[in-house]
């Protein structure tokens, strides 16, 4: 079970809302960059967000370059999930491969700050601001057991290969 607070966007956050590219220079050092997350979008979401809070946006999250570690430096600021209207396929797949879960579901509902529960094994949202809940589709079992191990290299480390 996931738990924190929201933090909302708007439609179309690319790649470059979440890594400024002002900030390229810091790739080799993915800590420093995470300090910078979202900036272009809410230049104050690196320095109030907690580890377990969620990133609540509309359509298409992550749109633009294919840098996976757009991924990585929301999960590294702490964000525990991304729960979109729509998502770019690329940063899809390198979110779950980064063992960040991204979940589709109807978004409008949740407001800026209010706390929200995410079970995953059951695709249920729940707003536990104003008592409303939303679904999102059934993460498939190997995707689950991906991001429970903390994204595809640790689970190929562990496992050395998938059970489809």
């Amino acid at each position: 079970m996931l738990k924190g607070r929201a933090f909302k966007f708007g439609d179309n956050i690319s790649t470059d809302h979440i890594i400024p590219g002002k900030y390229a220079h810091l790739r080799s050092d993915l800590p420093e960059l995470a300090k910078h997350v979202m900036e272009d979008a809410d230049p104050t979401f690196a320095n109030k967000v907690k580890p377990g809070d969620f990133i609540i946006a509309g359509k298409n999250f992550g749109l633009g370059s294919s840098r996976e570690h757009a991924a990585l430096v929301i999960k590294i600021a702490g964000v525990s999930a991304i729960l979109v209207k729509s998502v770019a396929r690329i940063f899809f797949r390198n979110a779950i491969n980064q063992g960040l879960p991204v979940l589709i579901c109807d978004t409008n509902k949740i407001d800026a700050g209010d706390e929200i529960e995410v079970n995953l094994a059951t695709g249920v949202v729940t707003d536990l601001t104003n008592r409303g809940q939303l679904t999102f589709g059934k993460i498939p079992k190997v995707m689950l057991d991906i991001l429970d191990e903390g994204g595809l290299v640790p689970y190929i480390t562990k496992h050395g290969n998938f059970e489809l």
